[in-house]
C-alpha cells in the first residue's frame, strides 16, 4: 500500500482493492526528493505531521523510506515478498511518469494496481461529445455534474491487516518539525480534516456563497491543505451535501468542480505546468531587469503601497495560506500592474503555500493572467483599490495584516487620501497607467 496524496484510511479505494488481493499489507510512504526539493517549508512540515498522524492511526506501522521510488518500491516489495503494489492513481506530470517507471521496474510478476484518485472524477474521464477535453470551465462543470461520482469507499484501519515494518533495512524516521521556523500550520491528519469539515458543514456552509469572497470574515472552508494531501476525499464532502440545494452547498460543489477541472487541464496539457495554455501569450512582453526585480521583491514582501495586495502577501508569509479572492487580486497586480510573468508569482506561491497544488496553483495564476482556460481575458484587470473596498469594506482584513494601517479609519484605509502613514510605502506604480500598458501589450498579441 504505497501512500502518496491519500494520507487517510476512510474512503480509500485502494484499501478495498488490497483487501481482495492479500491477507496482509505493508503501509509504505517514500520520501521522494524530486517532490520534497521544490516544496516549500510549510508544505513539507505539514506533510511530515500528516505522516505522523497516519502512523498513529496505523498503530506505528507506517514504513517510511527515502529515495527514488523506482528503486525503493521494488526494494520493499522484495524484502516483504509482496505480490502487488496498490496506489491511488496520480495524474500529474511527474506522478504519471514516476508510476510508469515504477511499474516497469516491478515487472509483470508484481503489478502496480491503481484504484481511485485524489479527485471526485478522475482526470480524463469527462470529455466532450467529440472525445476532446474541455477547455472552458462552465461546460465542464455541467458535464461533471451530469457524470456524477462514486459513493465513498467503505474502508477503515481494519479493512486490511497491517504488517509490522520493524527491522526493515531501509526504514527511516518521519522527519521531525521540531525547531523548524515557519508559520503556524493547521492541525494535520485525517481526524483534523474531518473535524474541520464537520465544523464548516454544520456552522458555516450556509453563509459560504455570500461570505467566501470576503477575506475579512474568515468564511472559507480551510479544507485546501487537507484536500492537497488527501486527508479527506472530495467524495466525502460531496456525499454530505448531496441533498442540499442551498447557495452555500451549490457554491462548494462548484469549487470542487474547479479543482477537478484544473487537474483535467493539466492531465491533458502537462506543458501548462510551466507554459501558457494559450500560446499566443508566448509573445507577450514582460518587464525584466533590476527595476522589475525590485518590484517583485516589494510585491513578495507586501510593500507595494496597495493595502489589499500587501495584506495578502503578508498573510501568505505569516500563515502559509492566502484567501482565494486575495490570491486573484495579488496575481492580477503582479501580472498586469507590474508586468511580470505569471510563473514567477506561481513559484513564489508554491514556495510558501501549505496547500500548494500544481494544477490549481498554475492554472489559477493563468486564469488571472489571461493566458489560461478563459474565453475573454483581455479586460480583466483588477483595480486593487476597488477590490479592497468591495471585499474588505471596513478594512478589517488590511488592518489585521498591515499594522502600519491600523490607525487609519475604515473608509480611508484602501485609498489613503491623506497619504501613507509613517512606515508604510507610497504606491510603487500608478494603476490607471499600468492598466493601459497591460491592455496595449495584450492588443499586440491578439
Amino acid at each position: 500500500m504505497w501512500f502518496r496524496r491519500d494520507l487517510r484510511l476512510l474512503d480509500l479505494p485502494m484499501l478495498l482493492a488490497a483487501s481482495d488481493d492479500a491477507t496482509a499489507a505493508v503501509a509504505l510512504f517514500v520520501l521522494d526528493d524530486a517532490l520534497l526539493g521544490p516544496s516549500g517549508e510549510p508544505r513539507r512540515r505539514f506533510l511530515f505531521e500528516c505522516l505522523r498522524a497516519l502512523d498513529d492511526d496505523l498503530g506505528g506501522r507506517l514504513l517510511v523510506v527515502r529515495g527514488d521510488p523506482v528503486v525503493e518500491v521494488p526494494a520493499v516489495v522484495a524484502e516483504f515478498d509482496a505480490v502487488s503494489v496498490h496506489v491511488s492513481a496520480d495524474h500529474g506530470p511527474y506522478g504519471a511518469r514516476r508510476d510508469t517507471a515504477v511499474a516497469e521496474a516491478l515487472g509483470a510478476a508484481v503489478p502496480l494496481i491503481r484504484s481511485g484518485s485524489p479527485y471526485a472524477v478522475s482526470p480524463g474521464r469527462i470529455v466532450k461529445s467529440d472525445g476532446t477535453p474541455y477547455r472552458v470551465f462552465t461546460p465542464f462543470r455541467r458535464a461533471w455534474l451530469d457524470h456524477g461520482w462514486r459513493a465513498p469507499a467503505d474502508t477503515g484501519a481494519d479493512t486490511v491487516a497491517w504488517a509490522d515494518p520493524d527491522g526493515t533495512r531501509s526504514r527511516v524516521p518521519i522527519p521531525s518539525v521540531e525547531g523548524l521556523d515557519g508559520p503556524p500550520l493547521p492541525r494535520a491528519g485525517e481526524a483534523a480534516a474531518l473535524r474541520r469539515w464537520r465544523e464548516f458543514r454544520d456552522d458555516e456552509l450556509a453563509g459560504y456563497a455570500d461570505g467566501r469572497d470576503r477575506p475579512d470574515l474568515d468564511a472559507t472552508s480551510r479544507l485546501s491543505p487537507y484536500l492537497k494531501f488527501g486527508c479527506i476525499h472530495p467524495r466525502t464532502v460531496l456525499r454530505d451535501i448531496a441533498d442540499r440545494t442551498d447557495a452555500g452547498a451549490t457554491t462548494l460543489r462548484s469549487e470542487l468542480a474547479w479543482r477537478d477541472f484544473y487537474a483535467d487541464v493539466l492531465h491533458h496539457r502537462p506543458d501548462t505546468a510551466r507554459g501558457n495554455v494559450d500560446h499566443r501569450f508566448d509573445e507577450l512582453v514582460h518587464d525584466s531587469g533590476p527595476d522589475a526585480d525590485r518590484a517583485f521583491e516589494a510585491w513578495a514582501q507586501g510593500r507595494t503601497g496597495f493595502p489589499i495586495v500587501d495584506a495578502g502577501m503578508r498573510q501568505l508569509l505569516a500563515e502559509g495560506w492566502m484567501h482565494n479572492r486575495v490570491r486573484m487580486i495579488v496575481a492580477s497586480f503582479l501580472t498586469k500592474d507590474l508586468h511580470l510573468p505569471w510563473w514567477r508569482g506561481a513559484r513564489h506561491f508554491m514556495r510558501h503555500l501549505v496547500d500548494g497544488d500544481l494544477a490549481s496553483n498554475q492554472h489559477g495564476w493563468q486564469w488571472t493572467a489571461g493566458c489560461g482556460t478563459d474565453a475573454a481575458p483581455y479586460f480583466r484587470v483588477f483595480n486593487p483599490t476597488v477590490q479592497g473596498e468591495k471585499f474588505d469594506p471596513a478594512g478589517d482584513y488590511v488592518r489585521r495584516w498591515v499594522p502600519e494601517l491600523r490607525g487609519v479609519e475604515a473608509g480611508r484605509v484602501h485609498r489613503l487620501p491623506d497619504g501613507p502613514p509613517p512606515g508604510y510605502p507610497a504606491p510603487i506604480v500608478d494603476h490607471a497607467h499600468e492598466r493601459r500598458v497591460a491592455l496595449d501589450r495584450y492588443a499586440r498579441i491578439r
